[in-house]
């Protein structure tokens, strides 16, 4: 059986668990949303879904932003973290093939 995403990947959560479960406001959730710090999926309905990943990440957020970290500074963290990603993935991919490997 294949596993495509991680358990912790998987958004199944609606804002108002998300919301219990970090303290956050949902309307403070949406502003993160909109600074394009977190990425919910969308139902058909609009509905947003989280994942434990996203919980994880609006808790660090949220350490940030109480040590006076501003949201643009955080946006340009999470903008180099995942340039690193992306290289490190090509890298990876580029290694395997080289040497016929598989992950």
């Amino acid at each position: 059986m294949s596993v495509d995403k991680s358990y912790k990947d998987k958004k199944v959560m609606s804002i108002g668990i998300i919301s219990e479960l970090t303290g956050l406001s949902e309307r403070k959730i949406r502003y993160y949303e909109e600074r394009k710090l977190i990425f919910p999926e969308r139902t058909g309905k609009g509905t947003r879904k989280y994942s434990f990943s996203d919980v994880e990440r609006l808790m660090e957020i949220a350490d940030q932003i109480e040590d006076g970290v501003q949201t643009y500074e955080i946006k340009k963290e999470l903008t180099k973290k995942q340039q690193r990603d992306e290289r490190n993935k090509m890298i990876r991919g580029q290694i395997n093939a080289q040497f016929n490997m598989r992950n």
